[in-house]
């Protein structure tokens, strides 16, 4: 049975754990777990390479982790902490020698078009970025041959993409899901939610939420990302999660056994 490899390349918040001019006790921890990077994953599966969301820390990312090649991106949505650095793909144009797919609703896409405009300009300066976008609606789709199911969640009032592949959900910036999204989150061995603090947020889960949303689905386990300083420390947050939930570092590497593939 094949498994899927997934690497956490960043857990933190738009603004990153430590925040810039912060001394908070979490921003000055010693703790490795506590130094976030914005919100990004890299999922292997069937010899395939596949990345979540390309944010701002996005090069350092690929080279702390030693990502060597990539087959697709796929895109959660369009705010700048999970898109940002989408120029650093080139990298992957040059070794690869083509260009490189991502997959976004059709508003990402248009924000990826005006962010990125050189690279899709009639003459492109020499050396930009070679992207092709393709829109996702509600129906499974194929990545380079990958099947990847999108569950859209809500961000207060922005549509956002989550992301099934088998056994394996990745849901980040979510407030709230419909039922019939739900529906798709069925069945899973691993659930990636968003958790940004304990306090109520307008448009995230804060960590109630985010547990009674995993306790709702049954995932067998559950990991929470997209993280703020506002939390609290990784290993006093972990002692007050159940125990088939985890909160999620940056370099945690988890496997995923592919049965639940829908």
């Amino acid at each position: 049975m094949a498994t899927l490899r997934v690497e956490f390349l960043g857990t933190g918040t738009s603004q990153g754990v430590p925040m810039v001019a912060c001394e908070c006790a979490v921003c000055k921890s010693p703790d490795l777990r506590d130094k976030r990077l914005r919100t990004s994953v890299w999922v292997q599966v069937h010899g395939k390479s596949l990345l979540i969301d390309a944010g701002p820390d996005l090069r350092q990312q690929l080279l702390r982790s030693g990502v060597g090649r990539l087959d697709a991106v796929l895109l959660t949505h369009e705010h700048m902490d999970h898109i940002a650095g989408i120029d650093e793909l080139r990298a992957f144009n040059f070794k690869q020698d083509r260009v490189m797919d991502l997959y976004g609703n059709a508003a990402t896409n248009a924000a990826v078009k005006r962010m990125f405009h050189y690279a899709f300009a009639e003459h492109k300066y020499p050396g930009v970025p070679e992207l092709e976008l393709h829109t996702v609606g509600n129906s499974a789709f194929d990545a380079q041959g990958i099947e990847v199911l999108p569950v859209q969640v809500m961000h207060h009032e922005m549509p956002v993409l989550g992301f099934r592949i088998g056994g394996f959900a990745y849901i980040t910036d979510a407030k709230t899901i419909s039922a019939a999204e739900k529906e798709k989150l069925k069945g899973l061995d691993v659930l990636v939610l968003n958790a940004l603090r304990k306090r109520t947020h307008l448009s995230h889960l804060n960590l109630s939420e985010a547990i009674d949303l995993v306790l709702e689905l049954g995932p067998k386990r559950a990991y929470f990302t997209h993280i703020s300083h506002l939390l609290g420390e990784h290993a006093s947050v972990s002692k007050e999660l159940p125990p088939n939930i985890q909160l999620a570092y940056d370099g945690l590497v988890i496997t995923v056994p592919e049965a639940g593939t829908r």
